[in-house]
């Protein structure tokens, strides 16, 4: 019995296509056709990548800055000049030694906690 050889013989009409040729040199050099390319977009892909993070950052850093002490105290709708000194005294004249204990009402169906 014959020997079936692993050789496969291309047909004359798929020689000359450029895939039959690419295949062939895929065969012979996989890097230079597939790594090269592959590592060069990786390469490139982050070059172009870079400048564009950039612009997404220093957008970020545009909406969001640091406040100074006046701009938090004039942040809300109400909001008034505030003297440290002039809240102390405000504070320190309040009776905070005569108050009384006030149970908050619930809402109807919420438990109350007494037992």
């Amino acid at each position: 019995m014959g020997v079936f050889q692993t050789r496969k013989y291309p047909s004359s009409a798929s020689t000359g296509t450029f895939a039959a040729k690419y295949r062939t040199l895929m065969a012979k050099q996989p890097f230079l056709l597939f790594g090269l390319p592959f590592m060069g977009i990786i390469v490139a892909g982050s070059f172009i990548l870079t400048p564009a993070t950039a612009i997404r950052y220093e957008k970020h850093d545009r909406r969001v800055r640091q406040m100074t002490r006046d701009e938090e105290l004039g942040v809300g709708k109400a909001g008034r000049r505030v003297d440290m000194k002039e809240e102390y005294y405000r504070l320190a004249a309040k009776d905070i030694d005569n108050w009384e204990q006030r149970r908050v009402k619930r809402l109807p169906g919420e438990h109350d906690g007494i037992l």
